[in-house]
């Protein structure tokens, strides 16, 4: 397959290292990667030829107009998670910036890393997302209400992952994964209540493959270019249920924790609660109408099901080790 020239944001993040290490390994295309703190990438990026590292912060992206033009494709995985106005100015004002500079003539596709959060269960952008969303929740809001405004509109395929999971000794751990862990010790109390909730979740490997595989193989002009990643839907009690059958954990009764009940003991403990996450709480189901997974390309999924998730993350290793 010929060689692409492709630009990379956000290497040192979760996604960005397993999106990177997918690209070295697996491809051979030459890759110019942005990092502010190359150190940060734990990624042998001098495994093969064709890997460029530009030390450089995103806000200083007009130092790179001319390399931008000479790109097949753009890889933007880079966002700020800081104070309200770092986040708007790196994730609003300079991502645009960006996809500015790229000549729609010669970059073939645009692959931009949103977030599930900002869209409803209709797969529509989700209102309160932009009034009462974290900074980082309504600087991709505001993004992607620019996107279709741009030059390069037409060869941008904006990715919402749902449910981040991912990391290892080599790679930062998504702020999901590092909590798994916690639900050994959680479990004893989680398994008497019952909630009425869902969510999908994705691992960063499964985005890499997906990413990889867009990267040769672009949409066609009638093809989605909205693609929101995750497995299928999983209830909060499938979740529980799953865990405590891995765990050896009997579940003798269930007690429906209600709105009502989640609202007492807020109430009790004092539980300060910002206005994203109370709606978050009555929301409730997270899910969409179409997900996506490398199983939809034909590509094996390497985390498919919550058992898988317990298995990757480590859940009952020293039990089961004993």
């Amino acid at each position: 397959m010929t060689s692409k020239r492709i630009f990379v944001t956000g290497a040192s993040g979760c996604i960005g290292h397993y999106v990177v290490e997918a690209l070295i390994q697996e491809t051979n295309h030459e890759l110019y990667l942005l990092l502010r703190n190359p150190e940060k990438l734990k990624v042998d990026y001098r495994a093969r030829p064709g890997i460029t590292v530009l030390q450089a912060d995103l806000r200083e992206i007009e130092r790179f107009s001319s390399l931008l033009k000479t790109m097949d494709s753009a890889v933007l995985i880079a966002t700020a998670w800081g104070g309200p106005q770092e986040v708007y100015d790196i994730n609003v004002v300079k991502m645009l910036q960006l996809m500015n500079l790229l000549d729609p003539e010669k970059c073939e596709q645009v692959i931009y890393f949103s977030t599930a959060s900002i869209l409803d269960r209709q797969n529509q952008l989700l209102r309160e997302a932009g009034e009462i969303g974290t900074d980082y929740i309504r600087s991709k809001y505001l993004c992607y209400q620019q996107l279709s405004k741009l030059a390069i509109a037409p060869r941008i395929t904006t990715l919402f992952p749902t449910l981040l999971l991912g990391g290892d000794t080599n790679k930062p751990y998504s702020h999901i994964s590092s909590g798994i862990p916690q639900v050994e010790g959680w479990l004893w109390l989680l398994r008497f209540l019952r909630a009425d909730a869902s969510f999908h979740f994705i691992h960063g490997k499964d985005i890499a493959q997906i990413v990889r595989h867009l990267i040769d193989h672009p949409p066609a002009e009638d093809d989605p270019h909205e693609l929101v990643l995750g497995n299928q839907m999983v209830t909060v009690n499938q979740a529980i249920e799953e865990s405590c059958a891995y765990l050896n954990k009997r579940i003798y009764f269930r007690i429906p924790l209600t709105l009502k009940l989640a609202n007492l003991i807020i109430r009790l403990f004092r539980i300060r609660m910002a206005a994203w996450d109370r709606f978050s709480m009555n929301y409730r189901h997270f899910t969409h109408q179409r997900v996506i997974s490398p199983e939809d390309f034909g590509l094996p999924t390497y985390c498919a099901t919550f058992t898988d998730v317990l298995k990757i993350s480590g859940v009952g290793r020293r039990r089961k080790g004993r």
